[in-house]
């Protein structure tokens, strides 16, 4: 990874947001929804999602099982809009800033919950989670005030994280309403300290690949600040 692919990254990911939200957005813009109030109901959205993840809702049946992917991914999108508001009406505050932050930080933890809670992860696998997402969000921060700039670091950042788990769940829900129908019960796997009750293959598969991305994800921003910190250190002693 070099300086320069990071940056190109996150370029191309605000031309195709860009290019998909602008309906979206100007619809938002037209009828006054501030920022911030874009972001309590991505927010919202968020927590509805993960609470229907929490009570078993994902196997309740063919046809409502469709809500939880479609809460998530619609916090996912409001998420999207509420900067691009915020761009477009010259509304880009702190304030503002330090609420989607926050937000951001708390659905994120929602959402880990409610599949642990919901059993489709166990208990010990949803604590390394929660301190990889914090700590995937606290390498940026904690960078950001050294002056460094993160934009677009990390292979999972929060978009990306959102983009996996929502696929994730919507595979998981083809291929356990597809198996059950085939076959008359789904095809489940229940490994311990991984999932509390059978999930699909393709499941667990996601869910150990989105936990080594995440690790993966510390390690580069790690890397990536501490060798920016020492170039620093190497132009100051040079002066």
């Amino acid at each position: 990874m070099n300086d320069t692919e990071e940056p190109e990254k996150r370029t191309r990911q605000r031309e195709i947001s860009r290019k998909y939200i602008n309906i979206p957005v100007e619809f938002l813009i037209k009828h006054n929804l501030t920022p911030n109030k874009i972001s309590i109901i991505g927010f919202t959205l968020s927590l509805i999602g993960s609470f229907l993840i929490s009570i078993g809702w994902m196997y309740y049946s063919l046809w409502f099982s469709w809500m939880v992917p479609t809460f998530i991914g619609l916090a996912g999108t409001f998420d999207l809009l509420d900067g691009e508001v915020a761009r477009r009406t010259g509304k880009v505050t702190p304030a503002g800033a330090y609420l989607d932050s926050n937000l951001d930080r708390l659905s994120d933890a929602l959402l880990i919950l409610g599949l642990t809670y919901g059993g489709l992860i166990d208990f010990l696998l949803g604590y390394v989670l929660l301190f990889l997402v914090i700590m995937i969000s606290y390498t940026r921060s904690r960078a950001e005030n050294e002056g460094i700039d993160m934009k677009g670091i990390g292979l999972m950042e929060r978009a990306d994280r959102m983009l996996f788990l929502i696929f994730t769940i919507i595979f998981e829900l083809i291929f356990y309403f597809t198996t059950m129908l085939i076959f008359g019960e789904p095809i489940t796997i229940f490994i311990p300290f991984i999932t509390r009750i059978p999930v699909s293959p393709i499941f667990l598969f996601a869910i150990i690949i989105f936990t080594v991305l995440s690790v993966y994800t510390i390690i580069q921003r790690l890397s990536f600040t501490f060798n920016k910190l020492k170039d620093v250190n190497a132009n100051e002693k040079e002066i």
